[in-house]
């Protein structure tokens, strides 16, 4: 171990390791371990759903294998520093040197977390959305919580919830979604929650999670996390509601909290899908969606004390509405939705500016990263075509910045001659005075940099990675829980 410590390799196990069990009184003046036996069985009472009002919940969240569970999947996850300026790096250090009374403090009941550093980043659609990003202890211990709590709240939620459970994802939505339209069920109410991570009512969410968890130094703690005030711009400001998005833990509430509107949604017998705050409800007529989002708007404002965006909240054909990027169509199919598809344009763009001063190669390679996931992504739509569209365009941006690049008339005739265009063609294209974008429409640009010519720089072409994992699909009846509509498309 200690070689491989000089190596700078992490010896995972041994992060908690050698912390002394000392007793501490309970609540009648017996001594008892500050920490749980290891080999007490998994399935404990504290994490039997029938059993989660018992007392010693944060005795398992200091269990040493789940501490160091919880460290290497802060260490995995990476991210920003704190208002402390430590980073991931640092943890392991901090953890050696503090870890006796860091376990005591929670099993205390007395830690305190810290200050979130708040950060604000632009929406796809307009408008900014905050963060708040605790320090990387706050994150191990929010991490340490939500896996003891997660095992005791999420079966209990609807299954018509999808949004950060495990095995559970934006396909699986998507696929209940088809098939709720396929169905005959074409209109989609579409509610949209204004601010919702930033306006959570702090006593509903404490008072549904006192209802299935009893330990009260957890609840203690989890409301510090709650009202932990958040530092920006220099000036740290008090937080009376809202759970800002950037803490492990912070997914897992809202769920909680929300979990009421799914028993009210399926009590009623609607068929939706909601995915984090985002909820779509599947009715047959616009009449019945009317009074569906009147209803539901008027639930969620009274009892949750949360407010429905009724400027972005509508009711409409599901063909009009975009749902987790994708666009239904009223024979349940699904289709890239076309704000899906500018947002993957100015994406693109962004990465081939060609005021980047970046090797054409190093671009390649941010595309490729980028077109992989997005490509994979839709997977399960039916989207041939505008992908097809889409790398088309991609490949003209391409040729643009590479001509760019070549800057003057001489060099630009030179690297087409070389792609193997008569000199002739190449002088006529590199002299003609037009922009960039309209000499990369020029048929002597198109020959030289053809589609085989990208592909051999490496380039991902969007319809052939799309037709390869066509190819990778499984069965309906093998599909697995990752997501995807049932059966082939034709």
């Amino acid at each position: 171990m200690g070689v491989e410590r000089q190596q700078g390799g992490f010896y995972q196990p041994s992060l908690f390791e050698g912390f002394e069990e000392n007793p501490r009184p309970d609540q009648d003046g017996e001594a008892r371990s500050l920490s749980v036996r290891h080999e007490e069985p998994q399935a404990s009472a504290a994490l039997n759903p029938a059993r989660a009002l018992s007392a010693s919940l944060m005795e398992e969240v200091t269990k040493l294998d789940n501490l160091n569970q919880a460290f290497r999947q802060v260490r995995s996850n990476k991210g920003a520093a704190g208002v402390d300026g430590m980073s991931v790096a640092d943890l392991r250090a901090w953890v050696v040197s503090h870890k006796v009374e860091f376990i005591a403090s929670l099993l205390d009941g007395t830690y305190q977390p810290q200050a979130v550093r708040g950060v604000e980043i632009p929406k796809p659609g307009g408008g900014m959305r905050q963060l708040g990003i605790p320090t990387v202890v706050d994150r191990l211990v929010q991490q340490a919580i939500l896996q003891v709590l997660e095992k005791i709240l999420d079966p209990t939620f609807s299954p018509s919830s999808f949004g950060f459970r495990p095995r559970r994802g934006a396909h699986d939505a998507l696929a209940q979604a088809s098939r709720y339209v396929s169905e005959g069920r074409p209109i989609v109410v579409d509610l949209d929650l204004e601010k919702f991570f930033d306006r959570v009512n702090h006593d509903i969410l404490m008072s549904r999670l006192a209802r299935r968890v009893g330990d009260k130094r957890l609840l203690r703690i989890i409301r510090r996390f709650l009202e932990a005030g958040m530092l920006q711009n220099g000036v740290c400001v008090e937080r009376h509601e809202g759970t800002p998005q950037g803490g492990p833990l912070s997914p897992l509430l809202a769920n909680l909290l929300l979990d009421d509107l799914d028993r009210e949604l399926d009590r009623r017998g609607h068929k939706f899908c909601r995915y984090a705050d985002d909820c779509n409800i599947y009715v047959r007529s616009l009449a019945a969606g009317e009074r569906v989002l009147a209803s539901v708007t008027k639930y969620l404002e009274e009892h949750l004390n949360l407010r429905v965006n009724r400027s972005k909240s509508a009711v409409a054909s599901v063909k009009e509405r975009k749902f987790l990027g994708h666009r239904l169509l009223e024979d349940g199919t699904q289709t890239i939705a076309p704000k899906s598809l500018d947002r993957a344009r100015d994406r693109v763009r962004e990465i081939t500016r060609r005021n980047r001063g970046v090797s054409f190669e190093q671009l390649v390679k941010e595309l490729n990263s980028f077109l992989t996931g997005w490509v994979t992504y839709f997977r399960h739509a039916k989207a041939k075509s505008p992908l097809t569209e889409f790398g088309s365009w991609v490949r003209h941006k391409l040729r643009c910045v590479r001509l760019k690049q070549r800057k003057r008339a001489k060099s630009i005739a030179e690297f087409l001659h070389g792609l193997g265009v008569p000199w002739n063609r190449c002088w006529t294209t590199a002299a003609c005075g037009k922009g960039w974008w309209r000499m990369a429409q020029s048929p002597a640009a198109q020959e030289g940099m053809n589609t085989a010519w990208f592909q051999a720089q490496g380039l991902v072409n969007p319809p052939e990675r799309y037709l390869q994992l066509q190819h990778q699909r499984k069965p309906p009846d093998t599909m697995s829980t990752s997501g995807g509509v049932g059966g082939r498309e034709r």
